[in-house]
């Protein structure tokens, strides 16, 4: 993985939030590639529930101050910037007032999914690369992790396909049983389709549910990992149908070889 440039977008990354299976992997992967001589950058949302004093985020200017249009609106994108102590690993956050102010990460009190959930993946996914041209930074691997970030690989291949500085990136997608019930708002896919992406390609999202969001990010990945030891029967079998390179579930302990192993055969080969 020496002096390969891997670029990480995930929903939640220890210690910024809670660990769960996706924040731990979103730390632990860059770390080992970190660890190994790789170029590394971690993208996330700057939740309103993370404590900005205590993890010494402060805004980047000069990456700040464009205009994303979200279903027909400007919505200002926000950059700010951490180092997680002790690992030398820089991670930028997507902000914006409207959508990441709120002191809570994907659902209200009552456990409620949020109702711009749609939008603040759209506009996560349109963030993170817009502020990866701005960096000038031309990443071999996009790795994806988390549904609010399934949407990044549509938007690579399909609004952004003429972009040259993606030309040669691979993207691989970790598939996580960490899910939601119920849909995303039923509008989601028009307003995918504002942003002239055929209706073909998002088809599927009619129904804005957890395991159609990540068909989505399935069929437009490059590669696959299995990130929890159960996933839905409905997505291992579209996984397995997808005839795309998968590395299946490795624990904790297996997983660096593992994960090595994958990259240094099915992705960088």
């Amino acid at each position: 993985m020496k002096d390969k440039r891997v670029l990480y977008v995930s929903s939640e990354v220890v210690p910024y939030l809670p660990e769960t299976e996706i924040s731990s992997m979103s730390f632990e992967a860059p770390r080992l590639v970190n660890q190994q001589g790789g170029q590394i950058r971690i993208f996330m949302p700057r939740y309103g529930n993370i404590n900005e004093r205590r993890h010494q985020l402060h805004e980047v200017i000069r990456l700040s101050g464009i205009n994303l249009v979200i279903n027909d609106l400007d919505m200002p994108l926000i950059i700010k910037v951490a180092s997680i102590p002790k690992e030398r690993i820089q991670v930028y956050f997507i902000d914006n007032d409207e959508y990441f102010k709120r002191k809570a990460t994907l659902t209200d009190e009552n456990g409620k999914l949020f109702s711009d959930n749609d939008e603040r993946a759209i506009f996560f996914a349109k963030g993170v690369i817009e502020t990866v041209k701005k960096l000038n930074w031309s990443p071999d691997v996009i790795h994806v992790h988390g549904w609010l970030a399934s949407l990044l690989p549509l938007y690579l291949k399909a609004y952004y396909k003429d972009e040259p500085l993606f030309n040669e990136s691979k993207i691989v997608t970790s598939v996580y049983n960490q899910s939601f019930d119920d849909t995303l708002n039923k509008d989601m896919i028009n307003k995918i389709k504002f942003d002239n992406i055929e209706e073909d390609a998002v088809k599927t999202l009619e129904e804005p549910s957890y395991n159609n969001l990540m068909k989505v990010a399935i069929d437009y990945s490059d590669a696959l990992i299995v990130g929890s030891e159960n996933i839905p029967e409905t997505l291992e079998t579209y996984l397995k149908a997808s005839n795309k390179p998968i590395l299946d579930y490795k624990s904790k302990d297996e997983f660096g070889e593992a994960y090595t192993e994958f990259f240094n055969t099915k992705i960088f080969s």
